[in-house]
């Protein structure tokens, strides 16, 4: 019988039951792959040939070489920005537009970069011109518009939408402050298991985002809880980069573990919530409807219980 291959260090330590496992790979449960890459580097990377540029040829081309590299490097950063600003609107059901349009504003500086660093060489007038329309156009298509308008608000009350967006923004800090910590421990077992408490955390951001009204009942989650796991894995991070401590590793995990599960509960416990409320509006609706005379079928299921 064919039986895997593995040794003391190979992953699952060779089949070994007793040994630990990994933990699964909850943190990438629902990832979609990030529009930052190469293209965003290369966009850091393609102005600093006019460094070169702006030396040579005076105190005036100085200035318009060193002038167009500000203008392309603001531009490859806030289109940067604005591809995370996106990112964060679209794993959300519910959101505002970004405040400020960043890759609209990038793809113009773009094209006026391009026409000071070609007005600097010398072209004249009318070829600057055509590099600042032709290159904010294709960046823009490059890289497309920032969204133009909120998704999922209508209904939604909006200082209740915004006291959930900022509970969940500081909760996100700490979130962020727990991966720094942990990735300086250098052990990727470790960044799986956190990467996996974030994704059970971020999903009740996203049931909250859905129904602001839970936000009373969930905010020492976001706040008290969050802050103390930021804290312990910072105070473990320190520990254990410098001391490979079983005993204070095997806690942090159980502390992780504690955390999801109570994460978790919580979340399933506001699903339930809405789950019930809608119960309640549909019985309001049938009675009314009733009351006016229509009956409304019921599914084949409930027929049953109701016919029991």
């Amino acid at each position: 019988m064919a039986e895997r291959y593995g040794g003391k260090y190979s992953p699952g330590n060779g089949g070994d039951p007793a040994a630990p496992q990994p933990p699964e790979a909850g943190g990438y449960r629902g990832a979609k792959r990030s529009r930052i890459g190469a293209r965003i580097k290369m966009l850091f990377i393609a102005p600093l040939p006019l460094i070169g540029s702006a030396f040579g040829d005076g105190p005036q081309a100085l200035a318009m070489n060193l002038g167009a590299l500000g203008l392309l490097l603001l531009a490859a950063w806030l289109t940067r920005e604005g591809l995370k600003a996106q990112e964060a609107y679209e794993a959300r059901r519910i959101a505002r537009r970004p405040a400020f349009p960043r890759k609209i504003a990038g793809s113009l500086l773009t094209g006026l970069g391009l026409g000071l660093a070609g007005y600097a060489a010398g072209e004249g007038i009318a070829g600057p011109l055509i590099y600042v329309v032709i290159g904010s156009v294709l960046h823009l298509m490059a890289f497309g518009p920032d969204p133009l308008k909120n998704k999922g608000m209508e209904g939604v009350d909006a200082f209740q939408s915004d006291r959930v967006a900022r509970a969940v923004g500081e909760a996100e800090t700490h979130l962020r402050a727990m991966q720094t910590a942990i990735s300086d421990v250098h052990d990727r077992q470790l960044e799986t298991r956190v990467e996996r408490f974030t994704a059970t955390a971020r999903t009740m951001f996203r049931t909250l985002e859905n129904d602001p009204s839970d936000l009373t009942q969930a905010r020492k989650y976001l706040s008290v809880y969050l802050r103390g796991a930021r804290d312990a894995t910072v105070k473990f991070a320190a520990l254990y980069a410098h001391r490979r401590d079983a005993g204070a590793r095997a806690d942090y995990e159980a502390l992780l573990g504690d955390l999801e599960a109570n994460f978790a509960a919580r979340t399933d416990k506001m699903r339930q919530g809405d789950r019930a409320d809608l119960t309640v509006e549909i019985d309001v609706l049938r009675d009314r409807l009733a009351r006016e005379g229509l009956r409304v079928p019921l599914p084949d299921a409930e027929a049953d219980t109701t016919a029991r």
